[in-house]
């Protein structure tokens, strides 16, 4: 039930803007501004109970409490480490990022990126911090982009040594430690230092920018790759490329033409030339070290530059810097292996020249037995996930560029599976799919869709693959249309939560597709001329001399009968049930049932156990979780996706499977909920409000 309250609240504050760069959520509650505060007020550095100096903070296996590797650390701040710490030396570069004893390069090279873009550095690394007398009170913090939102951690500079030295992340430099206080600072997010062991550099882009990211394999090129670049550079994208290494010796080996292997690029440029009568695709790359440049065809003293025109040359050659240098597109993708593309976020580009993608983003859970349906392998549950679509209206501008239609990027995320690793939980599997919405479906939002529809229709395109990275993203021309986007994992029933998001190169309407929340339940009109003789006598026998069957007498009634029964399986109503039906139907408030009310009341379990055997499709005397999601639209209750998702945690067994008994309880308790709305919602506007009293009467029934 807290969690539930805890959502609704999160969903509140997300429409009030929090989340955003500008307000971001304060992870574990924690106010920078108003503790460092404190630290001034009382004299005293800044200590962090919520991720303390302590071996459970280094890691859990490896790192872990007893391990070899954390023997003899200690935690010191730098004004213990050094005379003279500094957090940013002039600017930030890629010298003040060293690794230490973790398997962290991925974060590293991401970091490195970071440097050379300010803007973005700077929503990550806030101003205003140093260890200046009247500034330093040992509290730092960093935001970082997570699943949808920015959120702002707060750290004590207490690192962790050994041997003298720092563990982690440290500067060339020695007393520079914006980017160890930064990964402390990403450890604790995530759990823990050893939590960052393992990664690829896309997902620090993305932590760094909340753009999304996409990797091209440069040996199997899209055939448009030089212009997606071209527009890539346009909208002020993060771009790096490497070449892949064959083994450890090959890390940073330099090639004959003084490439580098392993090793992370920058894409800074693209353009076209005339060479010797034809148009040559140029691409100019920086190598962070500024230096060690390629000495092949276009490199800074080759002969092609000759064979150019003054103008051409004058725009290119002069752009470049030191460590930057041109190579033709062909000898681009003929020595690199991998390109990077981190498209951002329309709110992280201040320069208004530069064109900017669309963006809309979802949220959504994944949950055993209601909406954790699997990949298209399992036909029987696939149609349970969460469903999304997405309304393409305009081709995009260029005519000639190759392409017709409209271009986006799907990004799905996995939540919060880092910080899991501690629990023995790793990445699942997963992908997505994306089928055209046939014209019969066209404009429907209230509607999620059948197992029939995905029998009927092939999908129009889906992930390049399921695996278990924490992104899996995708690019697409798809003609104008509306299409519908379904995220799984690759095997049903893996709890979850993800972060589904849309770049498009037009304005794209993006909506999730799922039932509307209402009752369908007829009322079942009755009064005592109604009830034949038969039923009036059976009445009499069961109900004694006050002429009222209580929760207690309809319990012992309503055991006698499901136990004769073979054809379904129960354990026998509960009394919390009994209660809720008497509930349902007691109208003059005496907590029992008369005449009519007891024939209506069984008029709806016939109908119940009707519904319950007809659903039960393999005859084993219970439901499935599937089976009881669309018996409940049976029995005229349409309910949204975290609804099912309620039902099942609240009514199923172990094994997701539901008993007559629950069945029962279930819909008695929805179609009382629905009434008891009705009655309070006079304007039906879809909402009321309670007192903590009325809450609380409400609540307890």
């Amino acid at each position: 039930m807290a969690g539930v309250a805890a959502a609704l609240q999160y969903q509140r504050e997300k429409v009030q803007g929090i989340g955003l760069n500008s307000r971001p959520v304060r992870y574990l509650n924690q106010d920078y501004e108003a503790l460092r505060q404190s630290c001034f007020d009382t004299g005293q550095l800044f200590q962090d109970d919520s991720f303390p100096a302590l071996p459970s903070s280094l890691g859990f296996n490896e790192l872990g409490p007893g391990s070899y590797k954390t023997r003899g650390v200690s935690w010191r701040r730098p004004t213990e480490m050094t005379s003279d710490p500094q957090f940013i030396i002039s600017e930030a570069t890629r010298t003040d990022i060293c690794q230490g004893a973790l398997g962290d390069c991925w974060l590293l090279a991401a970091i490195a990126s970071l440097t050379l873009n300010k803007d973005v550095l700077a929503r990550v690394v806030p101003n205003g911090q140093s260890f200046k007398d009247g500034e330093y009170a040992g509290i730092f913090h960093f935001q970082f982009w997570q699943f949808g939102e920015w959120v702002d951690v707060v750290i004590d500079d207490r690192l962790p040594v050994k041997d003298g030295e720092l563990m982690f992340v440290h500067s060339a430099e020695g007393r520079e430690f914006w980017s160890a206080l930064l990964e402390k600072a990403y450890a604790k997010m995530n759990g823990c230092y050893e939590a960052l062991s393992g990664g690829t550099t896309t997902e620090g882009f993305e932590d760094f920018t909340g753009g999304i990211a996409e990797v091209h394999d440069l040996n199997r090129p899209d055939p448009h790759l030089f212009h997606i670049i071209q527009k890539a550079l346009d909208r002020g994208s993060l771009l790096g490329c490497s070449i892949d290494i064959t083994s450890s010796a090959d890390s940073e080996a330099v090639t004959s033409q003084k490439l580098v292997k392993g090793h992370a690029y920058s894409v800074t440029s693209a353009a076209e030339a005339e060479y010797r009568g034809d148009k040559e695709k140029l691409i100019r790359i920086r190598n962070p070290w500024g230096q060690v440049e390629w000495t092949g065809a276009w490199s800074d003293n080759s002969m092609q530059w000759r064979y150019i025109s003054d103008e051409d040359r004058e725009r290119l050659s002069h752009c470049a810097e030191d460590g930057e240098f041109w190579m033709s597109f062909s000898d681009f993708l003929r020595h690199y292996s991998r390109l990077e593309i981190c498209n951002l976020t329309p709110d992280a580009l201040s320069d208004d020249n530069l064109s900017k993608w669309a963006l809309s983003k979802f949220e959504g859970s994944w949950r055993r037995g209601s909406t954790a349906g699997g990949c298209r392998n399992y036909p029987n549950t696939f149609w349970t996930n969460p469903q999304f679509v997405i309304k393409l209206e305009e081709e995009d501008d260029d005519p000639d560029d190759g392409e017709s239609g409209c271009s986006f990027v799907i990004g799905l995320i996995q939540k919060n599976r880092r910080r899991m690793r501690k629990m023995g939980e790793d990445m699942h599997t997963m992908g997505f799919a994306i089928y055209e919405v046939p014209d019969e479906f066209c404009g429907q939002r209230g509607i999620h869709l059948k197992r029939n529809f995905f029998l009927c229709h092939a999908s129009a395109a889906r992930s390049n693959t399921f695996i278990n990275l924490r992104e899996v993203s995708s690019r697409f021309c798809l003609p104008p249309g509306e299409y519908l986007i379904v995220p799984s994992t690759f095997e049903p029933h893996k709890n979850g939560d993800f972060c589904v998001r849309v770049f498009s190169e037009k304005q794209a309407d993006f909506q999730e597709l799922d039932d509307p929340i209402e009752s369908r339940v007829e009322p079942i009109e009755l009064d005592e001329d109604d009830i034949d003789e038969r039923f009036r006598g059976l009445f009499g026998q069961l109900a004694g001399e006050d002429c009222e069957i209580s929760a207690f007498e309809l319990k012992r009634i309503l055991n006698k009968v499901v136990t004769k029964r073979s054809d379904i399986k129960t354990s026998g109503f509960g009394l919390t049930t009994c209660r809720n039906m008497v509930n349902l139907l007691d109208k003059d408030g005496s907590g029992k049932l008369g005449l009519v009310e007891f024939k209506v009341l069984w008029t709806k379990i016939e109908n119940f156990l009707n519904i319950y055997r007809q659903k039960d499709v393999d005859n084993s005397g219970t439901m499935s979780s599937t089976e009881m999601r669309t018996a409940v639209e049976e029995a005229g209750f349409s309910l949204n996706n975290p609804l099912h998702q309620v039902l099942v945690a609240r009514y199923s067994e172990s094994d997701l499977t539901i008993d007559f008994d629950n069945f029962v309880g279930c819909l008695v308790r929805l179609e009382t909920m629905f009434n008891m709305f009705s009655s309070l919602d006079k304007d039906a506007s879809g909402s009321i409000e309670l007192s903590l009293l009325e809450w609380l009467n409400v609540s307890l029934l």
